[in-house]
């Protein structure tokens, strides 16, 4: 059984880390945000992975960070049915060499940034090309995405999927579903894995837990009200105060240590057990 304990200090180290950061990121955030609008400026080459995809159903639900009252809308889309791989991102980096780790602008990446390649194409040697890759920017991810015509996940949309096990749309009350998660947050690691080893989902999506955290477009914006959710100047608020206070369901330890994991981080960082899959507007044709 999972201990409680256990979870509020990993909560604590998000908590304290978080608070400490503000002062200091203060001036990176202004850097970030130049940093994004010049990703989107620049043009790669078009890159074609070939990944399936599957339709989610769009529809409403309450999200950690809002009260009961407040509902929020998905709408439909399609999601890639695993994560994406470090072959898929080794076969995009050979068409656009800007994203390669010795060639990318120290702006768009940390030291960690694919640390464990041997150079900009070639995986390390115990690296397997059907594991997720990690150790990947947030706007590395974005551009991989884009090239395709696709984008990531906003957060609801990530957390909409998420929510369901392999019977139902929404299993966030079910106990089973719930020790899942949190058993597999105490496991090593697993982020060597290959993809598609988890269950796959009610809507046939696989690794959406069990293998590795995701990035979303917009990772930044959670643990806060739903008025202030998209103000990024609010950002120094979402730990510090009663930022966390506002979850709806604090009981519910496997999602609140998953927003405030991303919370803890910045579009820059390369985590090891941090990686991206891609979603897709569905167009109308699609839809018939």
């Amino acid at each position: 059984m999972y201990s409680s304990f256990s979870v509020f200090i990993l909560c604590g180290i998000f908590l304290v880390f978080s608070c400490s950061e503000l002062n200091s990121t203060q001036e990176n955030n202004i850097n970030q945000k130049q940093a994004r609008q010049t990703v989107v400026a620049s043009k790669d080459l078009p890159f074609e992975a070939t990944t399936e995809m599957v339709t989610i159903l769009g529809g409403e639900y309450i999200p950690l960070y809002g009260r009961d009252s407040i509902r929020v809308h998905v709408n439909d889309l399609l999601m890639d049915v695993y994560p994406v791989t470090n072959e898929n991102f080794a076969a995009f980096v050979k068409k656009n060499r800007r994203w390669g780790k010795s060639q990318i602008k120290k702006i768009f990446a940390d030291d960690n940034y694919l640390m464990h390649w041997q150079n900009d194409t070639t995986l390390g040697i115990s690296m397997n090309q059907q594991s997720p890759v990690t150790n990947v920017s947030w706007y590395a991810a974005k551009a991989y995405c884009e090239c395709q015509g696709k984008r990531m996940p906003t957060v609801d949309e990530w957390e909409y999927v998420a929510m369901a096990d392999q019977e139902s749309a929404d299993a966030r009350k079910k106990g089973p579903y719930n020790q899942y998660i949190l058993d597999w947050y105490e496991r090593p690691k697993t982020f060597v894995n290959p993809v598609g080893k988890t269950f796959q989902n009610y809507w046939g999506v696989y690794d959406l837990h069990g293998l590795v955290w995701e990035w979303t477009s917009d990772f930044s914006s959670t643990l806060l009200t739903g008025e202030s959710r998209n103000d990024v100047s609010s950002d120094k608020n979402l730990f510090c105060g009663d930022g966390s206070l506002k979850a709806s369901d604090l009981m519910n330890y496997a999602a609140f240590l998953r927003y405030a994991f991303r919370s803890s981080v910045r579009a820059n960082y390369g985590v090891q057990n941090l990686g991206f899959r891609c979603v897709k507007d569905l167009q109308q044709n699609e839809k018939e």
